[in-house]
Protein backbone atom coordinates (compact mmCIF):
# COMPACT_ATOMS: atom_id res chain seq x y z
CA UNK A 1 0.00 0.00 0.00
CA UNK A 2 1.37 3.35 -0.96
CA UNK A 3 0.92 5.89 1.93
CA UNK A 4 0.38 9.82 2.08
CA UNK A 5 -1.65 9.79 5.32
CA UNK A 6 0.06 12.43 6.62
CA UNK A 7 1.37 14.66 3.48
CA UNK A 8 0.63 18.48 3.94
CA UNK A 9 -0.89 18.54 0.48
CA UNK A 10 -3.70 16.69 -1.01
CA UNK A 11 -2.72 14.18 -3.39
CA UNK A 12 -4.15 14.74 -7.32
CA UNK A 13 -6.07 11.19 -6.77
CA UNK A 14 -8.87 12.40 -4.03
CA UNK A 15 -10.10 15.43 -6.03
CA UNK A 16 -12.12 13.07 -7.06
CA UNK A 17 -13.62 11.19 -4.09
CA UNK A 18 -16.93 11.10 -3.28
CA UNK A 19 -18.07 10.36 0.71
CA UNK A 20 -18.81 6.85 1.83
CA UNK A 21 -21.30 6.75 4.83
CA UNK A 22 -20.44 2.99 5.50
CA UNK A 23 -16.74 3.53 6.02
CA UNK A 24 -16.27 1.42 3.05
CA UNK A 25 -15.78 1.58 -0.69
CA UNK A 26 -19.06 2.47 -2.32
CA UNK A 27 -17.95 0.26 -5.33
CA UNK A 28 -16.83 -2.86 -4.24
CA UNK A 29 -17.55 -2.78 -0.15
CA UNK A 30 -13.69 -3.26 0.54
CA UNK A 31 -12.77 -1.85 3.83
CA UNK A 32 -10.25 0.76 4.09
CA UNK A 33 -7.43 -2.05 4.67
CA UNK A 34 -7.45 -2.55 1.42
CA UNK A 35 -7.21 0.83 0.17
CA UNK A 36 -3.87 1.35 -2.19
CA UNK A 37 -3.29 4.81 -1.11
CA UNK A 38 -4.48 6.82 2.00
CA UNK A 39 -4.63 10.47 3.12
CA UNK A 40 -5.82 11.94 6.16
CA UNK A 41 -6.98 16.04 5.29
CA UNK A 42 -5.49 17.22 8.65
CA UNK A 43 -5.07 20.92 7.50
CA UNK A 44 -8.73 21.57 7.84
CA UNK A 45 -10.35 19.38 10.67
CA UNK A 46 -13.95 19.75 11.66
CA UNK A 47 -14.92 20.20 15.42
CA UNK A 48 -17.89 17.99 16.84
CA UNK A 49 -20.67 19.35 19.22
CA UNK A 50 -18.76 17.84 22.31
CA UNK A 51 -15.82 19.51 20.96
CA UNK A 52 -13.58 16.79 19.66
CA UNK A 53 -12.18 16.93 15.98
CA UNK A 54 -13.01 14.39 13.22
CA UNK A 55 -10.81 14.47 9.64
CA UNK A 56 -11.77 13.26 6.20
CA UNK A 57 -10.09 10.29 5.43
CA UNK A 58 -9.45 9.77 1.84
CA UNK A 59 -9.05 6.36 0.22
CA UNK A 60 -7.59 4.92 -2.89
CA UNK A 61 -9.68 1.59 -3.08
CA UNK A 62 -7.87 -1.35 -4.95
CA UNK A 63 -10.70 -1.50 -7.35
CA UNK A 64 -10.33 2.17 -8.76
CA UNK A 65 -13.01 4.01 -6.81
CA UNK A 66 -11.83 6.72 -4.29
CA UNK A 67 -13.48 7.78 -1.26
CA UNK A 68 -13.78 9.04 1.47
CA UNK A 69 -15.41 9.44 4.91
CA UNK A 70 -15.13 11.23 8.29
CA UNK A 71 -12.85 9.58 10.89
CA UNK A 72 -15.41 9.51 13.65
CA UNK A 73 -17.02 7.57 11.35
CA UNK A 74 -15.17 4.41 11.79
CA UNK A 75 -16.44 1.45 12.71
CA UNK A 76 -16.41 0.35 16.84
CA UNK A 77 -13.49 -1.91 17.61
CA UNK A 78 -12.45 -3.09 20.77
CA UNK A 79 -10.27 -0.67 21.75
CA UNK A 80 -12.61 2.27 21.48
CA UNK A 81 -13.64 4.29 24.43
CA UNK A 82 -10.52 3.02 26.02
CA UNK A 83 -9.10 6.29 28.35
CA UNK A 84 -6.28 7.51 26.45
CA UNK A 85 -2.65 6.39 28.09
CA UNK A 86 -0.92 9.61 30.05
CA UNK A 87 1.74 11.21 28.34
CA UNK A 88 4.23 10.52 31.42
CA UNK A 89 3.41 6.87 30.85
CA UNK A 90 0.47 6.62 34.42
CA UNK A 91 -2.97 6.84 34.82
CA UNK A 92 -5.08 9.46 33.10
CA UNK A 93 -6.25 11.89 35.20
CA UNK A 94 -10.07 10.76 34.97
CA UNK A 95 -8.97 7.18 36.82
CA UNK A 96 -7.78 9.02 39.88
CA UNK A 97 -10.62 9.85 41.09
Amino acid sequence: MFMEAFDPNSPQWAESATHSNSFRCPTCNNGPDLADAVWINRRSPVYTENHRKKWQEFYHCECGCVWWAWSNERPKTEYSGREPIAEDGGLPPSSLF
